[in-house]
Formats: C-alpha cells, structure tokens, sequence
C-alpha cells in the first residue's frame, strides 16, 4: 500500500495516529479519498474531530471549493458539532480569514441555531417524518450533545454553541441576552450549547459590580442563577481569582450570594466556586450548608471547613447518608495531615471507614486520600490488599499504587492483579509503581 493509500485508509479508520504518521512522511493532507472529494470531508462526515485537527495541522484547506458551492469548513458548521468547527478554525482567524468568509460561517450556524435542528434537515431532506434522537457524550469533549437524524442525514445540535465560538474567535461580543439564550432552553450544565456559551461570557473582562450579568442573581427562575453561577465559575478559573483585577471582589459577591440564595442546586454551584479561597466569611458559611437538606450544597460546604475550628464536625459526616457528601469527607480529612505525611489517628480511622464504603465514588476518594500518606499500619496495609479483590480495576490500580509506596513485599503481585487498563488509566503515574518497586529491590533481585 503506497502513502496515500494508507492516508486514505487512515482517515476512514479515524486513526489519527496513523494520519499524523503519513503526512510526517510526505503524504498530502488534501489528497481525495474514494468519492472524489478531500480527506479533510470524510473526518467532518465521520464527526472526527481529531482526525480533521490533524489533517488542518498538516496543510489540509479548510475552505478548499467543493463541487456543490460548499467548503470543508462550511460542512463542519452544517454537523453542529462544536469540537469539530474548533478543531478546525485556524489561529488567529479573525486575522487570517476574510470577513466575507466570517460572515459566510455566522450566517449558516445563526440559521441553523434559529431554524432548529429537526426543522431544518425537514427542509433540506424534504422528509416529514420524526427525527430519531440520541445524546451523544464524547470522552474527548468533557460535555452532551443531542445527535438527530433525518433522512439520511445526522446532525447534532450544537449549533448555538458554534454560533457563540466563531463570535467570540471574529471579535464580536453579543449582548448577555443573546449569548444566554442559546444556552438557557438546554438548562443543563453538560449540555455543550451551556457549557460554550458560560465559558465565553466568562472569559469578558470587567467588575461584576454593577453588570448585567449581576443583575442575574436576582432573577425570579433559579436556571438564570445557575447560569450566573457557572459564568463566574468560568470567569475565575480562567482569570486565576485574586490574580486579576476584574475579578478581584467576587469572592465578596459570592459570599453574599450564597448567604440569600434560596434553591439548593444554586447554592451548590455557589459554592462551587467560592470554596477552597481564602475569605473571612468562609468558615461561617461552611458551617450555615453543612446542615443544609440538599447533598450537593452539603457536599461543597465540606470544603469550607476549617481544620481546626471543625474537626467534630467534618468527623461527623462520615456518616452521613449521601455518598457525594462522604466522598468530599475522604478528600478533605488528609489535609489535617502534619508536614511528615504521617496522618492523624482520628483521620486515618475515618479513612479506614470510607475505604469500606458501600459507594465506589467514596471508597475511591479514601483510597487515593489514603495511599498519599506514610501511614504503614496493619490496618491500613490490611486495607490495601483487601481493595485487591475490587472489581473495579482502579481501585486495584489504587492499591498496587498504594502498596509500591510503602515498598510492599506483595507488589508485584498486586500489579499483577490489575488487569487491562482503559485507554485514560494506561498512561496513569500509579502505572510506574512496579518499576519503582523493582528499583528500590534490586539487591533483592540478584
């Protein structure tokens, strides 16, 4: 097979590897596959957002004139997929493309966005019947989408979301307004229209004091106060808080937010952001949630203890009924670790509790919370090799981990019993404890 068979192969395999390898070998990233039209069209049609990236990163046109008037670039927009328009704008495209061209993409996601999805490919397809729709949930992407097709034709219903993106990469900044309401119907907070269109009004730059996006606090329906929360969430870990001017007195507003707000998710997604800072008020506010009936606002409110001032307290949910609340319990009691890694007694036995929690989600924060500190007690090595016998293969990766640590005699067979790996945990550090293990024993190998 010669390179450009192999790209072609490549692509339709969506083997980004193998792409990157035949155009660092010279194939060409505008080479036409099997229908005559460029590669860089059957990763859009396949919605493969890495496989596009690479083949943009290697020379492919986005904007290459198609027989039928269209574009590479014009197809992404038509899919609705945001990670695949992202994947493909170039840098600085503002910059780089033509406003003719700008406009030309704005108008296809705004029509698109305005339409509807089911109702536009009704138009184009000519067919009247119901769309068949799924979720789609991508690992590479972090958010949900919805994929409907019609027709012949699948599309996804991203298309706010793309609208918001290229906005924002050709320099214009719509009204608050505008940009919510592309995300405000979905009023989830995985839903990728949500998550682009928080994310870009928090990447604005300005005091919160005064803003229309303040003004959202005292809004009568708690999905506008989400959405708030999760903006200043965005703003914030994309400013680095108390590092930029513009974000400067958050803190200030989501302590008194947080004091007023009514409805339970909200005051989780408060909380969200304005835990683990270090404001004065935090310590009161940690001990107002922690009773609260809702587990989410419980939950983040553990991270707004004090070590000291609310050891009784945070010792106490250990036995609390829901396991979100137990989980943040077995990642915040190690902090009380003093400076040699060696753990508290009290703390230590509360982890040896939630290690055997019925929740895995609980079992696995006391696990990593556990293996992080020089504790070499019976029970706590009695608790790693229990977690050997777990039929999730990262608590066993936990525990290999956790065993390699403490130079256990039992580490290569711990390793042993880890067993296949996802793609994610191949590449985890914990990987690395049986060469350490082996390293430290040489002597013992001879």
């Amino acid at each position: 097979m010669d390179l450009a068979d192999r790209l072609v192969s490549a692509v339709s395999a969506g083997d980004a590897d193998t792409v990157r390898t035949c155009l660092e070998q010279g194939a060409v990233a505008d080479t036409l596959g099997p229908d005559g039209l460029p590669l860089l069209c059957t990763a859009v049609a396949r919605f493969d957002h890495l496989t596009a990236q690479v083949l943009v990163d290697g020379g492919a046109d986005q904007d290459r004139k198609l027989p039928d008037g269209g574009t590479p670039m014009l197809r992404a927009v038509d899919t609705g997929s945001p990670m695949l328009v992202s994947s493909m704008l170039e840098d600085d495209p503002r910059l780089r493309r033509p406003e003719a061209s700008q406009r030309q993409l704005l108008d296809l996601a705004r029509r698109w966005h305005e339409t509807g999805v089911v109702e536009e490919l009704r138009r184009r397809t000519g067919v009247t019947e119901p769309a068949v729709k799924r979720e789609v949930d991508d690992p590479h992407q972090g958010d949900v989408i919805d994929e409907f097709s019609l027709g012949g034709h699948t599309v996804r219903d991203g298309h706010g979301a793309i609208l918001t993106h290229l906005e924002w990469a050709f320099g214009i900044f719509p009204p608050l307004d505008v940009v919510m309401a592309r995300a405000l119907p979905r009023a989830t907070m995985g839903d990728s229209n949500w998550f682009t269109a928080a994310y870009y009004l928090g990447l604005r730059r300005g005091p919160l004091d005064g803003s229309d996006l303040a003004a959202l606090r005292q809004h009568p329906d708690p999905t506008h106060r989400l959405f708030l929360a999760q903006v200043i969430w965005h703003r914030n870990f994309n400013a680095g808080l108390g590092h930029s001017p513009h974000t400067a007195h958050d803190l200030d507003f989501l302590a008194s937010w947080v004091q007023e707000e009514p409805d339970g998710q909200v005051i989780a997604a408060v909380l969200d952001v304005y835990t683990g800072r270090d404001h004065p008020e935090q310590q009161a506010i940690g001990l107002h949630c922690i009773g609260h009936p809702d587990s989410a606002v419980r939950s983040e409110a553990v991270f707004c203890l004090d070590r000291e001032q609310a050891a009784t307290v945070l010792l106490d949910l250990v036995h609390d009924p829901a396991p979100e609340v137990r989980a943040a319990v077995a990642q915040k009691l190690p902090l009380w670790s003093a400076p040699d890694k060696q753990l508290e007694p009290t703390v230590r036995d509360a982890l040896l509790k939630l290690i055997r929690d019925e929740s895995l989600w609980v079992r696995r924060c006391a696990a990593r919370s556990l293996s992080g500190y020089d504790d070499r007690s019976a029970p706590v090595l009695d608790a790693f090799l229990a977690l050997l016998d777990e039929d999730d293969a990262d608590m066993r990766l936990e525990a290999a981990w956790a065993l390699s640590l403490r130079n256990h005699p039992r580490t290569k067979e711990a390793y042993e019993r880890v067993g296949p790996l996802d793609v994610f945990s191949e590449h985890d550090h914990r990987t690395s404890g049986l060469w350490r293990y082996r390293a430290n024993n040489r002597s013992d190998q001879v």
